[in-house]
């Protein structure tokens, strides 16, 4: 009995010591973009993530988001989010991690989710999507604004 109590412990311990870790990683991630360093916000990410951003349009393998980003890096004219509330979850195995953050932006608030994934024993960003959040009272007028942009895009799709 003792050995099962032992082994729960070190998964509850093992868990919360990755979610402090992750959640370390996150805002350290998002620091290196508020303070436009390029090598560092893209050293967050894994090889082959994925990057998806407020517009319909911005669904980015990360070199691609690199190079759309690259320019706003060089002028030190980036974004700066700061985490309100985050949740972390972790895999029983340790190696995936999924989370939701709500973050105070230029664009006032917007969500944050994504999942990492173990690379070489190091917690990396594989998958990325920001949100801009929309009061549900006001979501007929979001529509109107964004309506033709994105009629557009739909059209073009079809």
């Amino acid at each position: 009995m003792k050995y099962v109590y032992f082994l729960l412990m070190s998964v509850v311990f093992s868990a919360t010591a990755q979610k402090s870790e992750i959640n370390t990683l996150l805002n350290d991630w998002h620091k290196a973009a508020a303070d436009a360093k390029f090598d560092a916000y893209f050293s967050y990410f894994a090889k082959d993530a994925v990057y998806i951003g407020t517009d319909a349009t911005e669904n980015w393998k990360v070199d691609a988001f690199k190079t759309w980003a690259k320019p706003y890096f060089d002028k030190g004219t980036t974004w700066n989010f700061k985490m309100v509330e985050r949740t972390v979850f972790v895999s029983a195995d340790g190696q995936l991690a999924w989370f939701d953050e709500l973050l105070d932006t230029q664009m006032k608030l917007c969500r944050g989710s994504g999942v990492l994934k173990k690379e070489n024993g190091k917690w990396k960003i594989a998958h990325y999507v920001l949100s801009v959040t929309v009061p549900n009272e006001n979501m007929e007028e979001v529509v109107k604004v964004k309506g033709k942009i994105e009629d557009a895009y739909l059209g073009s799709k079809h």
